[in-house]
Formats: C-alpha cells, structure tokens, sequence
C-alpha cells in the first residue's frame, strides 16, 4: 500500500499562488500516473490534474486551465500542484493519488492540506 502525505497549502488572496507537494511512500510510484483532486465544503471530492508516471502527459479539469500546473519528481516520489491566479472558489482540501484516467486508484488517502482562498 502506498502512504501519501501532501503539504503546501494555506491562506491566500485571490489572484496569489501555493505550490503543493505530495510525498508518496512505496516503490510503485513511478509507474503509476499520479493526480490531484480536491475537496470544497459540502461537496464531494473532484479531479483536478493528472500526470503520467513518465511526465510526458498531463491533463486538467476545465476550470483550472492555464492557472494550475501539475509535475512530479520519481526521484523524490513527489508529485507537485503550483498554483497560480487562484480564485475563492477554488478553496477546498487537496489531495493527490495514483490514477486511472480521472479516477484514484487507492482507497487509502492522505490528510490533505487545506486551501483558502480570500476575496
């Protein structure tokens, strides 16, 4: 089983930027594809980036086109979200996991770290 631990997140206004990381446990890391989804209050927890395990393809929800930019290090087992131009509705918890297309693979999730994104 693969243990993920993500960091990064706070408060921001809008218009700032977060880089998030995502550490994950195991020797299956770097053949997987690993992805970011995200959970807002009261809603459930959606896609939001993916990346191949070799860096060659990456994929975004929509509405974080051209703001958001998934990317990974193997060597470090890490998978990175930067963050630009974030808007309040992107506030929510963030979490990362090995994918199948947009959906996670493991049943087990990190803590994820918390978004906050002030008007």
């Amino acid at each position: 089983q693969v243990r993920l631990v993500e960091s990064g997140g706070g408060l921001v206004q809008a218009g700032g930027s977060l880089r998030l990381s995502c550490t994950a446990s195991g020797r299956t890391f770097s053949s997987h594809s690993m992805g970011w989804f995200r959970q807002a209050p009261g809603k459930e927890r959606e896609f939001v980036a993916r990346i191949s395990w070799s860096s060659s393809s990456t994929y975004y929800t929509e509405s974080v086109k051209g703001r958001f930019t998934i990317s990974r290090d193997n060597a470090k087992n890490t998978v990175y979200l930067q963050m630009n131009s974030l808007k309040p509705e992107d506030t929510a918890v963030y979490y990362c996991n090995a994918v199948q297309g947009s959906f996670a693979m493991f049943n087990s999730w990190g803590q994820g770290t918390q978004v906050t994104v002030s008007s």
